[in-house]
């Protein structure tokens, strides 16, 4: 049994068209950049918003589903199950803690409203919170505790309703700095006891790295990618994860050795097959001279203008804007010696045989 979901929905600017199949034990990372979606896609599978189209089902149990859904022409008639009925447990991104409780009464809330009895409810919220080591805080109201100790009572409210699917929205967003390494090590330990399906949602890829077993990258609405982050990142194929890997990555299409942009960019590649293509240019393959020297006939050679400079210990990343624009990555010697600022019209050059190409 397992989490299968095909969503579509309209919301403001946000076109989200995106497919999910998790299984149990399982726990998926949504990453991408802001406004890509991922918290919307939460919404959707806790039924916090209705899809416009598609179909949620849970354990072969349909949660969502829309009459006249594209894929499944022969549906009649609309299925919506309540967010109190679906078998699903939410941690917040930020908590939702309801500080005139107390800790206890918080965690037996969703049983509560699960119509549980109360003495039942205060059994198994006392049961969990001994779980997540926080028994001494039953009596205790949400201001009085850290933030990590405010999201393991999340968490222990979320699971003590034994839910097949839980739903984590940047649930370390909320903590400084100092404690997210702590707090992220006690999250990985009780998601490694619940053995229903978990979806995360974060913009921190060392939050995957440490909890997923598999990430999809949504962008735009779409997810563009899933694997392991490692598969992920070794080949990039939106802007939103060579940013992440810090690498440049052009699109277009391989035709006779040379990758030529929509914009018209001519990138030449070695050992590359014809058809459409991306292409990564690490940004420390990348030299940068005021003039071309001669000979550079077969090398790659772009024209652009210096928009940013940024100084990282003793290397420095330089943004290029043009017809093809990259980042670059050279010495502080070398910035020196060029006397590069914003502004400035720059030559960038890369070996065709340090340019790695995929197909699109």
């Amino acid at each position: 049994m397992s989490l299968s979901a095909r969503l579509a929905l309209r919301l403001g600017t946000l076109d989200l068209r995106a497919d999910l199949e998790v299984q149990p034990g399982e726990l998926l990372a949504l990453l991408g950049p802001n406004g890509a979606g991922k918290s919307t896609v939460l919404r959707c599978l806790a039924g916090l918003a209705s899809i416009d189209d598609g179909r949620i089902a849970l354990d072969g149990i349909v949660l969502d589903q829309v009459a006249g859904d594209s894929e499944l022409e022969h549906v009649a008639s609309d299925i919506f199950v309540e967010p109190e009925d679906r078998p699903i447990g939410v941690v917040f991104q930020d908590y939702l803690l309801f500080e005139h409780m107390s800790v206890l009464e918080n965690v037996a809330y969703g049983l509560r409203s699960r119509k549980v009895a109360k003495a039942d409810a205060r059994r198994r919220a006392a049961e969990w919170l001994d779980r997540v080591g926080l028994s001494e805080y039953a009596a205790a109201r949400p201001p009085a505790l850290s933030g990590g100790q405010a999201q393991r009572v999340a968490l222990a409210r979320a699971l003590a309703t034994d839910p097949r699917l839980l739903l984590l929205d940047e649930p370390l967003a909320a903590l400084d700095v100092g404690t997210r390494a702590s707090v992220r090590r006690d999250l990985r330990h009780h998601l490694e006891s619940f053995e229903g399906i978990r979806i995360l949602v974060t913009h921190d890829p060392v939050d995957a790295y440490a909890l997923a077993d598999r990430v999809a990258i949504l962008d735009a609405g779409r997810i563009v990618q899933s694997g392991t982050l490692a598969e992920v990142t070794a080949h990039p194929r939106s802007r939103y994860v060579a940013d992440l890997v810090g690498v440049n990555l052009v699109t277009g299409r391989v035709d006779d050795g040379v990758l030529v942009t929509d914009a018209n960019a001519k990138v030449v590649v070695a050992d590359a097959a014809p058809g459409p293509s991306f292409a990564v240019i690490r940004p420390r393959s990348i030299s940068l001279v005021r003039d071309l020297p001669r000979g550079t006939s077969a090398r790659n050679a772009w024209h652009g203008t210096i928009v940013d400079v940024d100084r990282l210990g003793d290397r420095v990343r330089v943004g290029i804007d043009g017809p093809l624009p990259l980042t670059a990555e050279i010495t502080v010697d070398a910035l020196a010696a060029l006397e590069l600022r914003p502004g400035d019209e720059i030559h960038a050059t890369a070996k065709a045989t340090d340019i790695e190409v995929y197909p699109a």
